[in-house]
């Protein structure tokens, strides 16, 4: 049986790569921006700030839940801790499971709040530790240990089936779920892990008290994949590497529930550019989400390249508004975008 920390390092190591990517996309290149050509704006006062939870951010971009629970996750954590510090972003650790089981690892994960003592950081537990309850201690030790300002459930029965080692009982995780709601007074965030969440789940999680939604749909990183492709995997199934909704679907149907329902809705999956983040926020999303490029970037060239790949993103996405008439985030909605006509369209 593969450790739970070798576990985690083959997880980050093989997301960086090419081969565990989706081939289905996100869905964003099906949409097109309409351009204005008299937008009245002055490039400077172009604001690309936004809300999440009831605070104001630089940008609308959480830093996805990732990393943690081995002892290379901690360089790593602390580079994202000081770069969300310093450019006032939101972010979530990875699965702080490994922590509950060997609480040697508990400093893989308080590093951040230490880096970043004024971040808004998530905690983060798998939905199948929460069947039949969690533990009072482990809750707070879950929420202390980062001193979290919210608390993320992420959803990922795909990626555990394809794991040798994974969970293969999902009942009761929606109960488990509730529990944890009555059971905390900081948000919960519910999210998938690449294959999406539709709106009839998103409506059973609305129901039982959950604020924020991160679809998490399929077009970035397949964890289907990522499984298949890890070396102690001698069960590997591909017939599921391209299993779930694409993101941009997952947004269209998440906010049409907002009629009938309060809550945020986070897009993720395949967010690779400020591109994707403002067609996203165009097609209904209140925040955006991404962990893969942040990886890549800090594997690549640490803190530099993660402030490099910021910068990109930053520059792209005011440039975005501008060309659409908008001074700021909150402007964006479906009367900037056009669906592009099938090239089999008649």
């Amino acid at each position: 049986m593969t450790d739970i920390r070798d576990r985690k390092k083959d997880h980050v190591e093989l997301t960086v790569t090419d081969g565990t990517q989706y081939a289905q996309t996100a869905g964003f290149e099906r949409y097109q921006f309409i351009h204005n050509a008299l937008p009245e704006l002055n490039f400077e006062e172009v604001s690309t700030e936004a809300k999440f939870l009831g605070q104001t951010f630089s940008f609308p971009l959480f830093i996805s839940s990732m990393t943690g629970g081995y002892s290379e996750a901690g360089p790593v954590n602390s580079i994202i801790a000081e770069f969300c510090e310093a450019e006032n972003l939101p972010f979530g650790v990875g699965s702080q499971r490994a922590m509950l089981e060997d609480d040697s690892l508990t400093e893989t994960f308080s590093v951040v709040r230490d880096k970043a003592p004024n971040a808004f950081i998530c905690s983060n537990i798998g939905g199948a530790q929460l069947i039949g309850g969690l533990g009072t201690r482990e809750l707070t030790t879950l929420i202390d240990s980062v001193k979290a300002n919210a608390i993320i459930v992420h959803l990922n029965p795909l990626q555990e089936l394809m794991q040798p080692e994974g969970d293969r009982n999902f009942k009761g995780i929606l109960a488990g779920i509730e529990q944890l709601v009555k059971d905390t007074e900081i948000p919960v965030i519910v999210k998938e892990t690449g294959a999406g969440i539709s709106d009839h789940t998103a409506r059973r999680l609305l129901n039982v008290g959950v604020e924020v939604i991160d679809v998490a749909g399929a077009g970035g990183t397949s964890w289907a994949k990522v499984e298949n492709f890890r070396s102690s995997n001698s069960s590997a199934n591909h017939h599921f590497d391209e299993w779930g909704i694409p993101t941009a679907d997952c947004i269209q149907q998440l906010s049409k529930l907002e009629w009938e329902r309060s809550f945020e809705i986070i897009a993720s999956g395949g967010i690779r550019s400020a591109f994707d983040i403002a067609k996203s926020l165009c097609l209904g999303a209140h925040f955006t989400a991404s962990a893969q490029p942040v990886i890549k970037a800090i594997k690549n060239g640490g803190y530099e390249g993660l402030e490099n790949l910021f910068l990109q993103w930053h520059k792209d996405l005011k440039t975005i508004l501008l060309l659409l008439g908008c001074d700021g985030t909150e402007k964006l909605n479906s009367t900037h975008l056009k669906e592009k006509l099938s090239l089999n369209h008649p």
